[in-house]
Formats: C-alpha cells, structure tokens, sequence
C-alpha cells in the first residue's frame, strides 16, 4: 500500500495529487452509490463521521448543520467543481498549477475523508450485508495512507478515526516476502 502512495521519480507533485484526487473521488462515489438509497434525511438527519457532527460551510464562511446525503452532494458538488476548474487543475502540459491548487485539493480530500468517515459510522452494517466492507476498509487505508504521505488532512482530524486504523492495521495478514510461499508450476 505504501508503494501505491509514494510519488512516482519523475513526476510533478501537484499532477500526483490531481491524479489520485480524481481517482479517490471516483472510488468514493462509487462506494457511497452503493449505500446511497440508505442514506436518507430521516436515517442521517445530521452528517456523521467518526465521532463528530460535521457542518458544511458555505462559501462565505458559515457553517450549518446538513443531512448526511445533503453533505453528500454539496461534497460531490464542490470536487467536480475543483477538479474541473481549468485554473486549479491545468490539464494543458504547458500551464503551471496555482497557489490555489494545494487548499482547494486539501479541501477535495477532507470531503472524501467525511464521506469514508460517514459510511463507517452510519452505514457500516449495510456494508458488511452488502459484503462491500473488504473494500470500504482498502480504500480508507489508501485514502489515510495518501492523506499523510502528503499532509493532506489535519492530524487532529485524522486522530478521529485512530481506532479504526490501528484495527485495519492489525487484523491486516504480514506481507508475504519472496521465500514464504509455494510456487505453482
């Protein structure tokens, strides 16, 4: 998994962090579709994750309690928005990235981590009926993992969800190293 994250020699920093940003997007979205219909006003009248209540706050800087699929959308809303901003996320090879690029992307994995974090705490049990949880838990620890290779999240919002970290981190199976398997031939 550390492998996965690192930054690839050669490559620029900000086109890794764009890159992964659209693909844990799009692996968030996915995940949060599967549960979505369950995700409702009245089961998530407040967004939940980890242990705290999540506020949105809007542009002008004020925050307000919102449902959890409110959230949803508002997250999903403000990402597309960001990385399809030409002037956050120069798609031209010639075009630099702005001064703007590392709070908006921040921002864009901070969402997703309330949405991860939303899915363990209000929908979990739908996951496991569902038999999604494998994938749920490899993509929170690709996220995280991500998330502090680039300091990306703030270490007090990560401490949120220590517990289940050390959990993943301890039920994982060692890694196999090249002598400790039988070939197949």
């Amino acid at each position: 998994m550390l492998m996965l994250v690192a930054l690839p020699k050669g490559l620029n920093v900000d086109e890794w962090l764009a890159s992964n940003a659209s693909a844990f997007y799009n692996h968030v979205s996915l995940m949060y579709g599967s549960i979505s219909e369950f995700c409702t006003i009245s089961s998530c009248p407040t967004m939940k994750a980890w242990s705290t209540q999540i506020q949105w706050t809007n542009e002008k800087g004020r925050k307000r309690k919102c449902s959890g699929p409110q959230y949803a959308d508002y997250a999903a809303s403000i990402i597309q928005k960001i990385l399809t901003d030409e002037d956050l996320v120069p798609t031209k090879q010639s075009k630099e990235f702005s001064k703007a690029f590392r709070p908006a992307i921040q921002k864009t994995f901070r969402f997703l981590f309330h949405l991860v974090g939303h899915m363990y705490t209000c929908h979990f049990r739908t996951i496991v009926n569902l038999e999604l949880h494998p994938h749920l838990n490899t993509l929170y620890l690709h996220l995280l993992l991500f998330c502090a290779e680039f300091n990306l999240l703030d270490s007090k919002e990560m401490a949120l969800s220590e517990d289940l970290t050390t959990a993943l981190i301890h039920s994982s199976p060692p890694p196999r190293t090249s002598g400790s398997h039988a070939r197949n031939t």
